[in-house]
C-alpha cells in the first residue's frame, strides 16, 4: 500500500505541524517519528459474535510491513459497555511490545446527535498517561463527519472531514486529514472493508492511518485517538 505522502510533498501549510526536532519520549512513542502510516486491526472476540454481549475492544496496531508494533486495550466497566453502547465512554491504553503503556485516550459521555450541538463527541489524549498532549473534538455538521485535532493548549491544528455516506459495501471508507482551512490533504483515516462475514457479523473494524513522515510525534498520537473516535462512532455495532 502506497503511503499518502508518497504521492503528495509535504506543502508549507502541512510544514507548520512538523516536528523541529527530535524530544524526548518514551522509545515506544518515539517509534511514530519513523513511520508514516498505521494498520490497526481490531480483534473478534468469539463470545462477542455468538451471543452479542460487548467485551472490552483489543486492537493491534502494525506498521506498513504487517509487524506489531502496538497494542490498544478498552478498560471499561461490563455494565457501561452493554448499556451504552458505542457511546460509552471509555479508556483505551496504548502499549507497546515490552508492556508498557504510551498512550492513554480517554472519551467521556457525551451525545451523538447533530440535533444537540452542545454536547458533541471528544477525546483527550495523553502521553504519558496523566499528562494532556492534544484532544480530538467533534465539529457540528447537518450530514458531514467533522473533527479538530488540538494541541495540550486547545489550539486548533488541524481537521478531519469524512464522507457523506459512512455505510459502504465492499469500498474502504476516507476520512481525510487536512489544514485547517480544509484545502490541504496531509493524511488520512481509512475505514478499510473487511469482508462480508466480518463486516456482518462482528464490529471488529480494521483502519489504515497514514500521517507525514516528519508530522510532530504528539499529533501523530492524536490521530491514533482520532481513529478510534471515528471506530466508535461510526462503525461500532
Amino acid at each position: 500500500m502506497m503511503a499518502l505522502t508518497d504521492q503528495m510533498p509535504l506543502t508549507a501549510a502541512a510544514a507548520l505541524w512538523a516536528t523541529a526536532g527530535t524530544p524526548a519520549y518514551s522509545p515506544g512513542l518515539q517509534y511514530l517519528s519513523q513511520i508514516d502510516q498505521l494498520i490497526v486491526n481490531a480483534q473478534v472476540d468469539l463470545l462477542e459474535v455468538l451471543v452479542g454481549f460487548e467485551s472490552n475492544n483489543m486492537y493491534q496496531l502494525k506498521n506498513s510491513q504487517g509487524q506489531p508494533v502496538f497494542y490498544a486495550l478498552e478498560d471499561t466497566e461490563c455494565c457501561t459497555r452493554n448499556w451504552c453502547g458505542s457511546l460509552r465512554p471509555f479508556v483505551i491504553k496504548v502499549i507497546d511490545n515490552y508492556r508498557c503503556e504510551i498512550i492513554r485516550l480517554m472519551r467521556p459521555l457525551k451525545c451523538d446527535s447533530c440535533c444537540f450541538p452542545c454536547c458533541l463527541q471528544e477525546m483527550e489524549v495523553q502521553v504519558p498517561p496523566g499528562n494532556p498532549i492534544g484532544y480530538v473534538l467533534q465539529e457540528w455538521h447537518p450530514y458531514l463527519p467533522k473533527f479538530t485535532i488540538h494541541n495540550e493548549r486547545k489550539e486548533p491544528l488541524l481537521k478531519i472531514r469524512g464522507p457523506f455516506c459512512t455505510c459502504r459495501c465492499f469500498s474502504d471508507v476516507p476520512f481525510e486529514v487536512t489544514s485547517l482551512d480544509e484545502k490541504t490533504v496531509i493524511g488520512k483515516i481509512s475505514k478499510q472493508w473487511s469482508g462480508m462475514a466480518q463486516e456482518c457479523f462482528s464490529d471488529a473494524d480494521n483502519f489504515g492511518i497514514q500521517f507525514p513522515m516528519d508530522l510532530d510525534v504528539k499529533i501523530k498520537a492524536v490521530l491514533i485517538g482520532a481513529c478510534f473516535l471515528i471506530d466508535f462512532m461510526y462503525f461500532e455495532l
